[in-house]
């Protein structure tokens, strides 16, 4: 039997611990499901004149609109919850004691007054930096003020980092990531740590450590900025799946792999290249972070971006990344394995993805063992099938060991839901 003084003992060893991992780990308890929330580069990337551009430059006014849209269009709700600022919001110098400034036109308020706006509509607040010299844009970078800043984030009350890596030196930069996040712990605030060393040693020929990685960012760019086109989305996800066998194991709750920012809502997709993103971006379990003026996004697109059961299967608790697992002329399938469990198999989500422009939909048929890969199970007598782009419609069960066929439009994707029936639970047929 433990007596008062060894339960206190116990006690004060476990909090102990907790405070080590605090200061001295990346285990912040942050990003157990893929982050979800909206981010400026991709749609409004540095414009700073607000003259001419008074509804798009990067200033305190845009994230306040968009803050103030993510709630009365019902994203907050839905689980987007960041509100991130890139690159473009600083002075051109640090003041007289090496604190980063915010432009004052721009930002006329600072820093800490745009985060407590954000944080009293119930969403979080990010920024960016840059690991090097300056930022990609030219503004000030981190080097020799990495503790200061840190602080500094901290006593603005920042939720999310993103440490950009222009005007570094790729065979350092991992050291002052590392750095970074460490002066960041210190300052007692959790703060999402996202990094970008993997996209710039891969750009130079460097496989990266994962599990320095992971002990030190909540989630990471693997590769090149993400643009407003289809055949950018289709470049990105065709790293993911040459580079799968490698990246994927490392990917899961408090760390993923990032394909960068969800572009739906803007010029460069067409809808069905928007559900193609969607679908790939749900199977590898990525941030779902939306960069558009979210003021302007249609209602079908809006409605994508919204799919609670699209949003279910990227925030799966799992937080297994998915693969490619066969392509069919030119139709890919991309497979990941998500809850619920029925009996002791995992359902799974399937998404049939488009490479294909030669004007018809397509239909390919696959046999769901041989084909998708699912369960050889001799207990499991077929599948309950969800179409997750129609979520209104029932779902309908399908034999195991038989052939399932889907259309596909050209450049789309069509997404699914597989769930193993058992037995007398398979009674339809």
């Amino acid at each position: 039997m433990f007596s008062v003084n060894a339960i206190q003992q116990a006690l004060l060893a476990v909090i102990l611990g907790w405070c080590a991992v605090g200061v001295y780990g990346l285990e912040n308890g942050l990003a157990r499901r893929p982050p979800m929330g909206w981010m400026s580069w991709e749609r409004y990337r540095c414009i700073t004149d607000c003259k001419k551009y008074p509804d798009e430059c990067i200033s305190e006014q845009l994230f306040k609109r968009m803050a103030d849209l993510m709630v009365s269009e019902g994203y907050r709700d839905a689980g987007y919850e960041y509100v991130n600022i890139d690159d473009c919001w600083m002075a051109d110098e640090r003041d007289a004691d090496g604190v980063l400034q915010p432009n004052k036109e721009r930002f006329p308020n600072g820093i800490k007054h745009l985060a407590d706006y954000i944080h009293e509509r119930g969403l979080k607040f990010g920024i960016y930096q840059d690991i090097g010299t300056k930022t990609c844009a030219g503004y000030p970078g981190m080097v020799g003020y990495f503790e200061l800043d840190a602080q500094t984030f901290a006593d603005w009350n920042v939720d999310f980092i993103k440490i950009d890596g222009c005007y570094a030196d790729v065979e350092l930069m991992v050291d002052d990531y590392i750095k970074f996040g460490e002066f960041m712990n210190k300052t007692g605030r959790p703060i999402l740590y996202s990094c970008s060393w993997p996209a710039y040693q891969e750009y130079n020929g460097i496989i990266p450590d994962y599990e320095q990685l992971k002990e030190t960012c909540n989630m990471w760019r693997n590769w090149g900025d993400i643009e407003d086109s289809h055949q950018s989305v289709v470049e990105i996800t065709k790293y993911f799946s040459d580079h799968q066998n490698r990246i994927v194991p490392h990917s899961g709750p408090g760390h993923w792999n990032d394909p960068d920012t969800l572009v739906l809502g803007n010029y460069g997709l067409s809808y069905d290249q928007s559900k193609s993103q969607l679908a790939v971006w749900a199977i590898l379990a990525a941030p779902f972070l939306i960069s558009n003026d979210l003021a302007k996004v249609t209602p079908d697109v809006k409605e994508l971006l919204l799919n609670k059961a699209i949003i279910k299967v990227d925030q799966d608790p799992l937080g297994i990344q998915g693969r490619l697992v066969k392509t069919i002329n030119k139709i890919e399938i991309w497979k990941r394995p998500i809850m619920p469990r029925v009996g002791h198999e995992l359902t799974q989500a399937v998404a049939f993805v488009s490479r294909r422009a030669d004007g018809a939909p397509y239909t390919v048929a696959v046999k769901l063992r041989e084909d998708i890969g699912l369960s050889n199970s001799t207990n499991i007598k077929g599948y309950k099938v969800y179409d997750l782009f129609e979520p209104k419609a029932s779902p309908f069960l399908l034999r195991a060991g038989t052939t399932f066929e889907t259309r596909v439009n050209p450049s789309g994707a069509n997404f699914y839901r597989f769930v193993p029936q058992y037995g007398t639970d398979f009674i339809n047929f």
